[in-house]
């Protein structure tokens, strides 16, 4: 970028540097939630639940579909583009 332009952006740097912290943090939640130990201690207590009776046979098929498309999700889809 040129000096001009930089100048003009100077303003909007609080807003970037606020919506850049907020990505990392988003992405940092992602990863903790959505990691494969969280997902797997959570699939461990989906079954648990199902052994003690707190769930249904439905609800548990339908958690775990969705916590085991998390578990795969990172090795289906690519890590990132380089360009």
């Amino acid at each position: 970028m040129g000096i001009v332009t930089e100048l003009l952006l100077l303003p909007l740097a609080p807003l970037r540097g606020t919506l850049w912290v907020t990505d990392r943090l988003v992405e940092e939640a992602e990863r903790r939630t959505s990691g494969p130990h969280t997902v797997l201690a959570r699939l461990a207590a989906l079954n648990r639940a199902l052994d003690e009776g707190a769930i249904d046979e439905a609800a548990f098929e339908q958690e775990e579909e969705r916590l085991l498309d998390l578990l795969e999700g990172p090795a289906r889809s690519p890590r990132g583009r380089e360009g």
